[in-house]
C-alpha cells in the first residue's frame, strides 16, 4: 500500500503542476498526501464486504412489520467526474423471519458508497445486498442526493437534488406496503 500512496502523491504532484501550481509551494507541499490519503478512505469501500457486515449480526424475530432506517447520511465520489456527490438514505425491510443490527444498515451503506459510483447504481447495490443476504418479504431504498458535478460544472444547477429508489418483493407488489414507505420517510 505504501507503494501505492506513492505513486498516487506522485500523480498528484504532476497534477498541480499541469493546472499551474507550484507543488513546492508552501500551502501545497503536503498536498499530495493529504489527497492520497484521503481517496484512500474515500474508496475504502472496495475494501469492504457487504457479506461480512450483514451476517455479524443476524437475529431471529417473528416481527414482520417494516422495519425502517431514515436519513442516513452518505458522501462518494461520481464515477463520472470524480466529484463528490452526497446525501440521505432511506432503507426499509419487512423480516421474513430475521432481523439485522440496525447499525449494519448505515454500515452497508458505507460499502457502496465509499466506491465510484453513480446514484442509481448505488441505489440498487444497497438494496440488492440486503435483499440477497437477509432475504426479508421485501426492500425498500430511496437516495437523495446532489451532485457536485451538476452543481459545480456543467449545468450549475446549485441545489437540485436527484432522487433515486429500488423496491424488491412486496414494497413493488403492494401498493399499500409502497405508500406506508414513502409516507414514513417525508
Amino acid at each position: 500500500m505504501a507503494k501505492l500512496g506513492k505513486l498516487m502523491q506522485k500523480i498528484i504532484e504532476n497534477l498541480l503542476e499541469k493546472i499551474g501550481e507550484n507543488p513546492q509551494r508552501e500551502g501545497l507541499i503536503k498536498t499530495p498526501k493529504r489527497v492520497s490519503d484521503a481517496y484512500e478512505f474515500l474508496c475504502s469501500g472496495y475494501k469492504m464486504n457487504a457479506d461480512e457486515i450483514l451476517n455479524q449480526a443476524l437475529f431471529k424475530t417473528d416481527n414482520n412489520e417494516m422495519v425502517l432506517v431514515k436519513d442516513i447520511d452518505f458522501f462518494s465520489l461520481c464515477e463520472h467526474h470524480l466529484l463528490p456527490f452526497f446525501g440521505v438514505v432511506h432503507i426499509a425491510y419487512i423480516p421474513n423471519g430475521t432481523v439485522v443490527g440496525l447499525s449494519k444498515l448505515p454500515r452497508l451503506v458505507e460499502v457502496f458508497s465509499r466506491r465510484l459510483q453513480i446514484q442509481e447504481q448505488l441505489c440498487e447495490q444497497i438494496s440488492s445486498a440486503l435483499f440477497d443476504i437477509l432475504k426479508p418479504k421485501g426492500v425498500a431504498v430511496t437516495i437523495q442526493a446532489q451532485h457536485m458535478c451538476m452543481q459545480m460544472r456543467g449545468v450549475q444547477k446549485v441545489g437540485s437534488k436527484t432522487i433515486t429508489s429500488s423496491l424488491k418483493g412486496i414494497f413493488l407488489s403492494d401498493e399499500r406496503t409502497r405508500k406506508e414507505f414513502y409516507s414514513l420517510i417525508k
